[in-house]
C-alpha cells in the first residue's frame, strides 16, 4: 500500500480552504487596524510632524505587551472576546479575532520602521510646498514606503500562517487542527507530512510573491 493511500484528500482540501480563509480574513483586519497604527506611531514620535510623546508611549507600552504575550495563551486569554465578536470561539470565524490581536501590534511596528526609512528630505520637501500633515501621509510618506510596506505585509502573512497551525490546538481548524487530531493524536505520520509539505508551499508562495511586488514598486 502506497505511504499517501490513506490519506483522505477531501480533508486535507477542506482543512487547506479554511487556513486560507482564516489567512485571508485575519490579514485584511490586520492591515485594517494596523496600518493606521503604525502610521499614528511614525507621526506622534520623536522629530516628526505630530510628536506626542506621551501619546507615543501609550501605544509603544500597549502594543509591547501585546506583542509579548505567547499566541497560544493570547488565543485562550481572548476567548470570552471572539465569543462576544463572533458567537464561538471554533472554527474559522472562533479565530480571526485572536489572530487579528496577535498580529495587528506587529504590523503597526513593521509599518513605524518602513515609515521611518522614507527619505527625511520628501516630507520636508512636501511641507516646503504647504502640505497637510494627511496630504504628506498619503501623496508622499506611503508611496515611498510602499516596497516597505508590501514587505511588511508579507512577513505578516508568514506569521499568520504559523499562528493559523497553531490555532488548531484549541478547535481553530484548518491544516494546524488536521495535523494535530490525525498527525499527532492518532499517530498518522503520512497525514503530519503531507501538513507539513502544505504549510512550507505556502509560506514558499507568499514570499515569493511578496519580493517580486517589492522588486517591482522598487523600480517604479
Amino acid at each position: 500500500m502506497s505511504f499517501l493511500d490513506s490519506i483522505d484528500w477531501g480533508d486535507i482540501a477542506a482543512a487547506g480552504v479554511a487556513t486560507l480563509s482564516m489567512l485571508g480574513g485575519a490579514l485584511s483586519f490586520t492591515v485594517l487596524f494596523g496600518l493606521p497604527l503604525g502610521i499614528l506611531l511614525f507621526l506622534t514620535g520623536r522629530n516628526q510632524m505630530l510628536e506626542q510623546k506621551a501619546v507615543y508611549a501609550v501605544l509603544s507600552f500597549v502594543l509591547n505587551i501585546l506583542r509579548s504575550v505567547p499566541f497560544i495563551i493570547l488565543l485562550i486569554v481572548l476567548m470570552p472576546v471572539t465569543v462576544l465578536l463572533t458567537g464561538t470561539s471554533l472554527g474559522v470565524r472562533g479565530v480571526i479575532p485572536p489572530l487579528v490581536f496577535g498580529t495587528a501590534p506587529f504590523f503597526a511596528r513593521l509599518v513605524e520602521t518602513a515609515l521611518r526609512e522614507v527619505d527625511r528630505g520628501v516630507i520636508e520637501a512636501s511641507q516646503a510646498m504647504g502640505g497637510s500633515t494627511v496630504q504628506i501621509v498619503f501623496r508622499a510618506l506611503l508611496p515611498e514606503a510602499l516596497p516597505g510596506l508590501i514587505a511588511a505585509v508579507t512577513v505578516t502573512s508568514i506569521v499568520l500562517v504559523d499562528y493559523t497551525a497553531m490555532a488548531g490546538a484549541i478547535g481553530g481548524g484548518g491544516i494546524g487542527d488536521l495535523a494535530i487530531r490525525y498527525g499527532y493524536q492518532r499517530f498518522e505520520t503520512e497525514v503530519m507530512a503531507v501538513t507539513v509539505v502544505i504549510l512550507i508551499l505556502l509560506v514558499q508562495v507568499l514570499q515569493a510573491s511578496g519580493n517580486r511586488l517589492v522588486a517591482y514598486f522598487s523600480h517604479k
